[in-house]
């Protein structure tokens, strides 16, 4: 890696959470942590239905883990209209181990990433337009 291709910005993520019975926060975490040139913070809300201008101004990207979705409705959508409203971009994972993810989702987000610690980094840098490559899924 060259001294000007190095990225030391430190991403501020708000990783969607709550009901997990398939434990896709803890396997998503780790992903990020195996990308170790990868600088990253999470911020996590007292609550998605409070979510305020002030917090989001220090949002990034949100992440969506879609696999998520189903148990947790009522939170990732008060997620999702904040985000919108507040124009943080949004990328979203698909259910670990599956292909198909909600259309109401995947029609927000930015980029629909699989589980590749690459990918995953790309989507996340793409979102904010600072890479401009793209990973096939």
């Amino acid at each position: 890696m060259f001294e000007e291709d190095i990225d030391d910005k430190i991403y501020n993520l708000l990783i969607s959470n709550g009901i997990d019975e398939n434990q896709e926060y803890p396997k998503f975490v780790e992903k990020l942590y195996s990308k170790v040139e990868f600088l990253w913070k999470e911020s996590v809300p007292g609550s998605y239905s409070h979510l305020t201008e002030k917090f989001f101004s220090k949002i990034d990207v949100v992440i969506i883990l879609s696999g998520l979705y189903e148990n947790n409705k009522e939170k990732m959508d008060a997620l999702v209209d904040a985000s919108k409203k507040y124009e943080t971009p949004i990328v979203l994972v698909r259910p670990y181990g599956v292909e198909e993810v909600p259309e109401n989702l995947e029609s927000v987000a930015i980029s629909l990433v699989g589980w590749n610690a690459n990918c995953i980094v790309d989507s996340i840098k793409g979102a904010l337009s600072l890479n401009s490559e793209s990973c096939d899924i």
